[in-house]
């Protein structure tokens, strides 16, 4: 029977994270197991992220991500940067370069203290998104909450930042909008064939917005680092915003700079909060020196 496997609870910008060391090891994490993590206060997390040992030369690991509910997430910036941060601490290296199932990232851990990660450059195409039928234009999508004649929220841009994300673009509070209630009609929309991120976005300045996420596969999220980049890219790309913008979300915020390279860099802090022992297959964990969970 495979042994309990390390992992260290920590957040960027209170995006909650766990990252697991399943280096070495041939099992991975049961969507059970991810379920059965998330159910305890002490180690309820939005993302998953497992370290692997690296599948393709020139790469330092291969990160497999796992969402709240047990399924599968393609891409997690607020993760990434948490297992620098781990990984950084562990070996002293400050540059990574990493696969996922959403392909290779790069990422840097700076003096200051803040993580750097390349996501790469966006998706634009309704088949890249993806999106259930043909879209001419993907800055803004006919998709719509509330009545015909006096939406709620109408017309998102759509992206793919390794994943799909839909912006709602507002002009007020982003807090007075009910996204417990819309989010997750609107992540199983069928105009979704891999549900969606969705975001609330209020622009506030050329370089600056407020965001507010529901995550697919996690629901409400105090930060989502795809969304961020997906936000900043349509800010940009309907002509809202400049090339890099700062993003207010409940959590903190977030740095991103579309590049004119067209990879999106996402930049931010992550922060330990525990570490402990786990069994992959059930969930059952141990927090380090305090006894069972």
């Amino acid at each position: 029977m495979p042994s309990n496997a390390p992992f260290s609870k920590m957040n960027g910008v209170g995006n909650e994270i766990i990252v697991a060391d399943m280096r070495g090891r041939a099992d991975r994490i049961s969507a059970a197991a991810a379920i059965a993590l998330n159910a305890d206060a002490a180690t309820r997390f939005d993302q998953i992220m497992a370290i692997h040992d690296p599948r393709t030369p020139g790469t330092d690991y291969f990160i497999d991500i796992l969402n709240s509910d047990g399924s599968g997430a393609q891409a997690c910036g607020n993760g990434t940067r948490c297992v620098v941060q781990a990984l950084a601490t562990e070996t002293g290296s400050t540059l990574f370069t990493f696969e996922t199932v959403a392909g290779i990232l790069k990422a840097e851990d700076h003096a200051d203290g803040l993580i750097s990660v390349d996501l790469g450059a966006p998706r634009f195409g309704w088949q890249e998104i993806p999106l259930a039928e043909e879209v001419s234009d993907t800055r803004a999508i006919d998709l719509r909450i509330g009545p015909d004649d006096a939406p709620v929220l109408q017309s998102p841009s759509v992206v793919s930042m390794g994943n799909p994300h839909a912006i709602f673009w507002v002009d007020n509070d982003v807090w007075s909008y009910e996204l417990d209630r819309f989010g997750p009609l609107l992540e199983n929309h069928p105009i979704f064939p891999e549900r969606a991120n969705i975001t609330i976005a209020q622009v506030t300045a050329r370089d600056a917005m407020v965001i507010r996420t529901w995550e697919r596969g996690a629901g409400l999220t105090k930060a989502c680092g795809s969304a961020a980049c997906a936000a900043a890219v349509a800010g940009a790309r309907t002509g809202r915003t400049d090339r890099a913008v700062t993003l207010t979300a409940p959590g903190g915020e977030l740095r991103v700079e579309w590049r004119e390279d067209d990879h999106v860099v996402l930049t931010g802090p992550a922060e330990w909060e525990f570490s402990g022992f786990f069994d992959p297959a059930t969930g059952a964990f141990l927090r380090e020196q305090q006894g069972a969970a």
